[in-house]
């Protein structure tokens, strides 16, 4: 299966913040975490891609299984910050596929795949992985693991922002903001 090609952007992944980290509490949050954050669903694939292009409205995709730990730990500390929530729903379409569901019929990119295909064509090989995807279905990146809520806020707004299309790397974004962007920084 031929990998789903991605744009080039400069994200870096320095320092703690991207690393997996060990929380004594996976446990409990395993056993005690919904896939849904803040009461607001998350979209299936197709209606999601639908709604995408119809409001022309970057996507962000959640790749996850039912045992992945940091999922439900992304869930809790992530997801379902207000503040997060708020931004993601309001600017993105959030869309959920369960990596190892083979009965489901999803079409991306003109071609028709089961959630476990589509996660091999994303070359995914971790959980969570979450990929960003613009209103015209490229996909601008995959990032794997854990991301604490504030790091998952600036990606948004860099993304949001299209900053990816100006060449600034991320750090730089977090720096001074994006210059050329179709936006304000503080979006």
């Amino acid at each position: 299966m031929q990998p789903i090609p991605k744009l080039v952007i400069k994200i870096t992944k320095n320092g703690d913040k991207m690393k997996n980290k060990w929380v004594p509490v996976i446990l409990i949050l395993f056993l005690t975490s919904s896939l849904f954050s803040a009461g607001k669903e998350w979209y299936s694939f197709n209606e999601g891609i639908a709604l995408a292009k119809k409001e022309n409205k970057h996507i962000v995709l959640d790749f996850y299984t039912d045992w992945c730990g940091w999922c439900k730990v992304m869930d809790q500390k992530t997801f379902s910050v207000p503040t997060v929530n708020k931004y993601l729903f309001e600017n993105f379409v959030p869309i959920r596929i369960n990596a190892e569901n083979d009965k489901e019929k999803l079409v991306f990119q003109g071609k028709t795949y089961t959630p476990r295909q589509l996660t091999r064509a994303f070359q995914v090989t971790g959980f969570p992985s979450i990929a960003f995807i613009t209103p015209e279905m490229e996909v601008i990146e995959v990032i794997p693991g854990y991301i604490e809520k504030d790091l998952f806020l600036n990606l948004l707004k860099f993304v949001h922002q299209e900053c990816y299309k100006t060449g600034i790397s991320f750090d730089e974004f977090l720096k001074n903001g994006c210059q050329g962007s179709k936006l304000s920084p503080s979006n």
